[in-house]
């Protein structure tokens, strides 16, 4: 048993500090809304911590899961912050998707403190943390990942260390390129099919044998014929995550037009106030312009 921290209980961040807990950690939770750290600390046997450094004080193994770069330099480098507190040898792990610009901050300012740092963005949704298996790209040292990967082992079930700090949230820009690219055909064909008086069902049973077959195709497909989307990944999730990937394309010369003409789809679909909805909502403006 280890004392562990993890700070931010959403969607992701609740059921992972579960699975630490269930592997008989003792975890000390952090959310900005004291009750749902109250609420994890009842389900689970946790402790609820009123501030991210009463969190992390005395934790060998610090997770943040929040939502971009403010939140996460708030609950790490603010005046209630956990590094403040943590001890050399310790480890903070962030699997925020964020900026690497943000990575090689924290990396900077853990290696001042004597404390390792991985950044660690993850990819599975909601359905992967609660099931422990997520995909964790990593970005460290081999020391530094060595000590992270025990704890982070406990709800995932595939860990890559890609390269230096940095290195887990450019893949995670990569990983949310090739899904914006799943969506955007998954979105065109749908609506083309449908257009075409095609049955759907019969369709998406046939392509996603082949070559064509996607993640998003066999797992949202459906539901996308069926216009349903009061789940998953939201919209301005994605819409964040792809802002992400155009500002590191023109900090490093790398174009994604790609990503640009989903970025417009996504904005389309926040304007119709669909905000929250799944990012295969962008059907919808498919089917709009069909209809003009």
């Amino acid at each position: 048993m280890s004392t562990v921290a993890f700070i931010g209980l959403g969607n992701m961040g609740n059921p992972m500090a579960g699975h630490l807990a269930s592997a008989q950690h003792d975890v000390r939770a952090f959310n900005r809304t004291m009750a749902k750290a109250e609420q994890w600390a009842a389900d689970h046997g946790g402790t609820a911590a009123p501030r991210p450094a009463d969190a992390a004080t005395g934790a060998t193994f610090v997770a943040v899961c929040v939502g971009g770069d403010d939140d996460v330099r708030q609950v790490v480098l603010g005046a209630d912050g956990a590094l403040g507190v943590m001890q050399p040898g310790s480890v903070l792990v962030d699997h925020t998707t964020a900026s690497a610009e943000l990575a090689r901050e924290l990396g900077q300012a853990c290696a001042a403190a004597g404390v390792g740092f991985v950044d660690a963005p993850i990819s599975g949704g909601q359905v992967g943390a609660e099931n422990g298996s997520l995909s964790v790209m990593c970005g460290g040292s081999e020391a530094d990942f060595a000590v992270a990967r025990p704890f982070i082992d406990c709800y995932s079930s595939a860990i890559t260390l890609i390269g230096p700090v940095g290195s887990g949230q450019l893949t995670k820009m990569c990983n949310q390129i090739l899904c914006a690219g799943a969506i955007q055909g998954a979105a065109e064909a749908i609506a083309f099919g449908q257009k075409a008086g095609l049955d759907m069902e019969r369709v998406l049973d046939a392509v996603t044998k082949g070559a064509a077959g996607s993640w998003y195709l066999s797992n949202r497909g459906s539901t996308m014929v069926a216009d349903e989307f009061d789940f998953g990944f939201a919209v301005d999730w994605m819409a964040k995550d792809l802002g992400l990937v155009q500002r590191e394309g023109q900090a490093i010369g790398a174009a994604t037009p790609l990503t640009a003409m989903v970025d417009g789809y996504l904005q389309a679909s926040q304007a119709a106030g669909e905000n929250r909805l799944d990012a295969t909502a962008i059907v919808r403006r498919y089917r709009e312009a069909n209809q003009s």
